[in-house]
């Protein structure tokens, strides 16, 4: 499929507006000092040091309240901003050039210090120091911007240093442009997961078990095992043979792997008589275990191996979000283990794979990122350059041959491999990196991997890295905003709510669902002493698919035997035959389907979940 531009034209457009946001800060409350300004994500963000107001010696604290009169004076400030001037200086002038601003002259050094040249920019009456881009034309091109909120932060991200002030903002080169991601930012507060997560009783994070580790209540275990089931399914069919490994291990094991050193997020080591273990933070150096665990011929490749396996990853308190970011995470596992001419085949099944399950789970728009290194900081990774560069040239084939569009990724690389990343839109639009499939020439040097050719050689496979959904416990959190909890029937923790209207009904509704229960249809009997209208409002509000109705009308038009739970399946279906049993049915966006027979109800369900409608 087509390359997709990679184009840096709006880290240029969002890092020009956040000098332009120094510049009017400074204007505003003179005496402040402004420390970095990088474009991010959607937008970009200016660090500030306010210190004391020069009148009363008060600290100066500002708040979102402030936020139109700084994009005011940024209005203002843009038009006598024609184009960014730019000069290389000396430490040494750019000492004096920057003597009030302590920020500037740290990082002044610092450029200096690794031998990065001191450029110097200035748009129109307001000189910084900066190493980036910027755009040509700004009072053309920089119109379109809005300021979002402020926070603190700490300077350079350490608690150690000194708390500043963080105003966010984005920037786009077209009013429409805009205007759609600022309804997109209202939107993603009405589909925030933690929210519906806690209204819709799917997950809780509690103070006494630790953040990052999220309890699944009852609604939510049930979405998170039909996802856990759905994929093993998906991956049996396909040759994966599953395995189990332990949560731990002995920490040469990721010494070996390289994860030690080059990995930040494992959790500190454990003393365990005398040896050092750690908590697993990859299941791949578990998952070599089994490749090494007998001699591999040509003939056992590709060899897949998989596992929903539990990994524990050392995130900062601050970075923790909801199931978004853990530090505990159930990741969907393989490890293929191929002969290099077996790459481009089993990489073209990889993606089949992919687009069947973001179709099942109603992704219908993504494309892929090719993540390569970052060749300016080569020593984040390990291996030899000549792997590097036969792996990247392979991996790139594939994308080129693949009917996905994609795009290069320098930097987004795996240490010891590039990947395969594939970045899906969710239902307002948002971006999601979600499946990965990462190539690997250098664990298998590092962990000695050898299999017999046709020849009788000994040969060194590849190894590809391979995650469909990531976590689940992410992708659940992807899947509550991307369908704003009125998730698809074959996801629905309930999937029918039985409502009987009065008291004389109730045995009626639970005979109905023991029988929908019987066809494994996840059913509930709302039998407390509640209006009906209440009780469809209330089911309404946790997003149950459908409502059962049971009232005088359908009773009496009924015929229905005994049901009960110790019967035998085929009692049920014996019985099934001779019944004539309507249930009115509404579903959770109000529509009234009217009485319907429940057997063809229950046919309609069934339809509906195998189809994944």
């Amino acid at each position: 499929m087509k390359q997709l531009n990679n184009s840096d034209y709006l880290n240029n457009l969002r890092h020009s507006c956040a000098h332009l946001l120094a510049k009017s800060v400074k204007d505003l409350w003179p005496g402040t000092h402004n420390a970095i300004g990088p474009a991010i994500e959607n937008g970009f963000y200016q660090d500030f040091d306010f210190g004391p107001s020069t009148s009363s010696g008060q600290a100066v604290k500002i708040s979102d309240a402030d936020l139109p009169k700084i994009e005011e004076k940024m209005r203002q400030t843009l038009k006598t901003w024609n184009h960014f001037d730019y000069k290389e200086v000396s430490l040494e002038e750019a000492k004096k050039l920057f003597a009030d601003n302590p920020y500037k002259l740290e990082l002044a050094e610092e450029f200096a210090k690794g031998g990065k040249k001191l450029l110097t920019n200035d748009p129109g009456s307001f000189l910084d120091l900066c190493k980036m881009t910027h755009v040509e034309n700004p009072k053309k091109e920089m119109q379109h911007f809005k300021l979002l909120s402020i926070a603190g932060a700490y300077w350079r991200g350490s608690e150690k240093n000194k708390m500043l002030t963080r105003i966010y903002g984005t920037c786009f080169p077209t009013k429409e442009e805009l205007d759609h991601y600022l309804w997109q930012i209202e939107e993603a507060k009405k589909r925030d997961h933690k929210k519906i997560g806690q209204d819709q009783e799917l997950f809780l994070i509690n103070n006494d078990v630790g953040g990052g580790l999220p309890i699944f209540l009852p609604y939510g275990a049930v979405i998170r095992q039909s996802i856990d089931n759905y994929i093993f399914q998906e991956k049996k069919k396909r040759g994966y043979t599953f395995v189990w490994t332990p949560h731990i291990a002995k920490s040469n094991l990721y010494v070996k792997s390289g994860h030690w050193k080059k990995y930040e997020a494992m959790f500190p080591p454990l003393k365990l008589e005398d040896e050092e273990y750690a908590l697993k933070a990859m299941n791949c150096p578990h998952h070599f275990q089994v490749y090494l665990s007998k001699p591999r011929s040509y003939r056992d490749l590709p060899l897949r191996i998989a596992e929903n396996g539990t990994v524990y990853r050392y995130e900062k308190s601050g970075e923790l979000n909801g199931l978004f970011r853990v530090r505990s995470a159930t990741i969907d596992d393989t490890h293929t283990f191929v002969r290099h001419q077996q790459i481009e085949e089993e990489y073209q099944r990889i993606l089949d794979l992919i687009k069947k399950i973001m179709s099942d789970f109603g992704f219908k728009k993504y494309k892929m990122r090719v993540s390569t290194r970052d060749v300016k900081h080569k020593g984040k990774y390990l291996g030899e350059e000549t792997l590097w560069r036969k792996a990247e040239v392979a991996i790139q084939k594939v994308a080129q041959k693949s009917d996905i569009d994609w795009y290069l990724g320098p930097g987004e690389a795996a240490f010891y491999g590039p990947k395969l990343d594939i970045m899906i839109e969710d239902a307002i639009g948002r971006e999601w990196q979600c499946s990965t499939a990462q190539l690997d020439f250098v664990q298998p040097v590092n962990f000695d991997m050898k299999y017999i050719d046709e020849k009788g050689k000994e040969q060194k496979p590849a190894v590809l890295h391979i995650a469909i959904l990531g976590s689940i416990e992410r992708f659940m959190g992807v899947l509550i905003e991307h369908y704003a909890g009125k998730f698809p029937l074959w996801l629905s923790p309930v999937q029918v709510k039985v409502i009987p209207i009065a008291d004389r009904h109730r045995e009626y509704a639970e005979n109905v669902a023991k029988i929908l229960s019987a066809d494994n249809i996840r059913t509930e009997v709302d039998s407390r002493n509640e209006s009906m209208q209440g009780k469809i409002r209330d089911a309404a509000l946790q997003k149950v698919p459908y409502m059962g109705i049971i009232g005088d009308k359908e009773v009496t038009r009924s015929v229905i035997p005994s049901v009960y739970p110790e019967r035998s399946r085929r009692e049920v279906e014996g019985s099934r035959s001779q019944q004539k049993l309507f249930i009115s049915i509404r579903t959770r966006e109000g529509k009234d389907l009217g009485q319907i027979n429940l057997k063809e109800f229950i046919s309609k369900l069934l339809q509906e979940i195998e189809k994944k409608y």
